[in-house]
């Protein structure tokens, strides 16, 4: 969660941080369009922030959520290279699984997908909306972190049901070899019938101009 403070720090950004091995903030990625009900809550990132970083792991970037449905954002990652794709959630669904190998086959790279396990005591006992929390289930979020594949095969997890964290190894090497048959900005692509233009402009609701 983020506050804007730049004009009036009134409004709330879904927001993805990078950190790098010494704690300095890369970059960040805001979501372009909350979901549902979450639109009550949160403003719209802007394509600013479609952020890859530049990592000695390889390039890293990624969407958030639901996001991850937009084909558009999803090509204009591409387009960056990533090469670590993070994908994190609060999508407990075996269909969500899915999702994640099927960014990995299309953007030949590997999928990092998060998602938390919640059960409904770990809620602060004075929390707002009570009532409410009472009527959901012991368990309110399974989890289903993974680790994908260029090839969209799964290298750890899904893991269900409890806390944990997974481990992989990762051969950067894959996402070159992957694109050898398939490349979706590349080879693969056909520009003379399909252009994405991505407008990375930051926009400022006030702009002041002086003479």
């Amino acid at each position: 969660m983020e506050r804007d403070g730049d004009f009036g720090g009134g409004t709330l950004y879904c927001t993805l941080l990078y950190f790098g091995p010494d704690g300095r903030l890369l970059g960040k990625h805001r979501k372009l369009k909350p979901t549902a009900a979450e639109r009550l809550v949160w403003g719209e990132g802007d394509g600013s922030t479609l952020t890859v970083v530049e990592t000695e792991y390889g390039k890293v970037g990624g969407l958030i959520c639901w996001e991850n449905y937009m084909p558009l954002a999803r090509v204009a990652m591409y387009g960056k290279g990533v090469e670590i794709y993070l994908a994190p959630t609060a999508d407990a669904r075996e269909s969500w699984q899915a999702t994640l190998r099927h960014i990995a086959l299309e953007g030949r790279c590997f999928v990092l997908g998060c998602n938390q396990y919640i059960k409904k005591e770990m809620y602060p006992k004075d929390l707002p909306g009570a009532e409410e929390l009472s009527r959901q289930p012991d368990v309110m979020c399974r989890g289903g972190s993974v680790v994908v594949s260029p090839l969209g095969e799964v290298l750890a997890g899904p893991l269900w049901d409890r806390e944990g964290i997974l481990y992989a190894d990762l051969d950067l090497g894959e996402v070159a070899r992957s694109k050898l048959d398939f490349d979706a900005v590349g080879h693969y692509a056909r520009p003379d019938v399909f252009q994405l233009t991505v407008d990375e402009r930051p926009k400022a609701p006030v702009r002041y101009v002086k003479d």
